[in-house]
């Protein structure tokens, strides 16, 4: 068993201390990180762009003003000759001049484009209500016709518990699995075949199986393998959540954030609960497969060509999971959900939609595991009869030869 773990941990640095392994993990982050900072640096311009200022010979209604309306306001301009000099360096938008007598409130907006459609809503809306209070002013009502004028409509919205933002949740939440599936698979069943098949025809493997097991061997190297996987899970939650409490700093994208609450919860619940173990399985069998396919190259220059095999069989499983998206329900989903290679795929897509039991998850869970120590087991008793095959004949006598091999 020592030398298993020799094995996994040799295999495990050898990946987690190479460049590809640095940049594959940290590419996200430099990429997110990019963008938010371009995102806020744009934000920040073009909301300063889009500012008005606001002028009034009557500094309550100015106040009140731009108490209701903060984030589309440049308080500090308090002056038209101000406002003109900002407007012309283009660090204004325009600016507000309002105005009110015993009879009646405006507003003249001076710019040399048209107010923005939603400002427009809100200088309209402010100067309806202030215009009321005056004529209710004017008006010298009683206590009760006050009353009656301050009545208001009342709005109400009834949305179904399976409609709106939930659906664009569980859209979200099904690209983002199937999508990291796909691409983490791809990358590990590359990584394992060409390590593998790299192997072929050196005689240190020779020198290997002199002192381990071929099974031994081949454990250590899926084990080591599988704990670089976790490794970048464990990077991706920790490296996520510090870039959320990093993004909550910024006022503009924690403003964005809090918009949309809900929906992020949302998705991030459909992420990190047994979804997360479904997507790491499935890399895992996946990854064996690719061990699989590397040992039966006929030598080591068909390393690249290694993992074909499992990249294909990810692909058929990733489309054929594409029309069920909006019907999990259906048969054909439900099969799938219970069947290695294809349930890390489809099992995920019917918890997002509510369609699976606690009973029928475990069921898919405990075929996925057993499928996969069965795979392990097999494999491992025959891999000393895959790696030392060296003779260039075809791959299907190379496999009829290895499946042989006792």
């Amino acid at each position: 068993m020592n030398k298993t773990w020799i094995v996994a941990a040799e295999t495990y640095l050898r990946q987690v201390k190479s460049w590809s392994f640095v940049i594959l993990v940290l590419s996200p982050f430099f990429l997110l990180g990019i963008s938010l900072g371009v995102g806020y640096m744009s934000a920040s311009t073009g909301s300063n762009q889009q500012r008005i200022a606001v002028i009034s010979d009557r500094p309550a209604l100015r106040k009140q003003f731009i108490k209701q309306n903060k984030d589309d306001i440049d308080a500090k301009v308090q002056t038209v000759s101000a406002a003109k000099k900002k407007s012309a360096k283009n660090k204004l938008a325009g600016y507000l001049v309002l105005s009110t007598n015993q009879q009646r409130v405006s507003a003249v907006y001076h710019s040399d484009d048209s107010i923005d459609s939603s400002l427009k809503v809100q200088i309209t809306s402010f100067l309806g209500k202030s215009q009321q209070m005056l004529n209710v002013q004017n008006a010298k009502l009683s206590s009760k016709q006050l009353t009656s004028l301050s009545q208001q409509p009342v709005f109400q919205q009834k949305i179904k518990k399976q409609s709106g933002g939930s659906n664009i949740a569980k859209i979200a939440s099904f690209w983002i699995i199937v999508v990291m599936i796909y691409m983490i698979m791809v990358t590990y069943s590359s990584v394992t075949a060409q390590e593998i098949a790299s192997e072929k025809g050196t005689k240190i493997m020779e020198i290997i199986f002199s002192s381990t097991t071929a099974t031994r061997y081949f454990f250590g190297k899926i084990i080591g393998v599988m704990m670089v996987i976790l490794t970048q899970i464990v990077v991706y939650l920790v490296g996520g959540f510090a870039f959320f409490e990093a993004a909550m700093q910024l006022d503009k994208i924690k403003d964005l954030i809090n918009q949309n609450a809900s929906l992020l919860k949302s998705i991030v619940g459909n992420l990190l609960n047994v979804n997360l173990l479904f997507m790491f399985l499935g890399v895992v069998i996946y990854t064996i497969v690719s061990a699989f396919s590397g040992a039966l190259v006929a030598k080591a220059e068909d390393a690249p060509k290694a993992a074909q095999p499992a990249i294909y069989l990810s692909m058929i499983a990733f489309f054929l999971t594409i029309p069920f998206e909006s019907n999990s329900e259906a048969l054909v989903a439900k099969i799938l959900s219970y069947v290695p290679f294809f349930s890390s795929y489809f099992m995920p897509l019917r918890i997002i939609n509510g369609n699976a039991s606690a009973l029928e998850i475990s069921i898919s869970l405990l075929v996925l595991i057993v499928s996969i120590g069965l795979l392990m087991t097999y494999i491992s008793r025959i891999y000393e009869g895959l790696i030392l095959q060296t003779d260039d004949t075809s791959f299907f006598r190379r496999l009829r030869r290895g499946l042989s091999y006792k």
